[in-house]
């Protein structure tokens, strides 16, 4: 019985598992919400609008590094470019320059990997950290972004 329903299993086609350009869209903007919720923490430290709190720093950074190991480059799923859907920002060039993409990406990992460390020591450490950050977004959303 087992073998069977493995077997059933298997032989259902693939594109049943493919990931919706909607369902690609709506956890896109989930992550990036995410990413937005611990650069605002970083900025109303850098600023002076948030107290200081290095643990607090360090646990918005923690949660940066830690997204940024997600896969996000797999959520650009066909048919979900912002010539294909309203909801969707990202421009077509992402499926034109999918290795160019994905070095940008992984220069955001490269970013986020080093801020835990970076926010440490005083509120005037953060701003030097936010600008790596932000310039990664940044080299990204230049290109891959439809502009607001």
């Amino acid at each position: 019985m087992k073998t069977a329903i493995l077997s059933a299993s298997l032989a259902i086609p693939l594109p049943l598992f493919a990931q919706d350009a909607d369902d690609a869209i709506e956890a896109r903007h989930g992550y990036m919400k995410m990413l937005s919720i611990e650069m605002g923490k970083l900025s109303g430290m850098a600023k002076g609008e948030i107290e200081y709190d290095e643990a607090a720093a360090q646990a918005a950074a923690n949660n940066l590094a830690a997204l940024s190991n997600y896969d996000l480059p797999s959520l650009f799923v066909e048919g979900s470019s912002s010539d294909d859907n309203g909801d969707s920002d990202a421009l077509p060039a992402i499926w034109q320059n999918t290795e160019d993409f994905g070095a940008k990406f992984a220069g955001f990992r490269e970013a986020a990997a080093a801020a835990p460390a970076a926010v440490t020591g005083g509120q005037g450490n953060i701003g030097a950290a936010l600008q790596t950050l932000g310039g990664a977004c940044k080299d990204c959303h230049d290109d891959y972004r439809k502009p607001d």
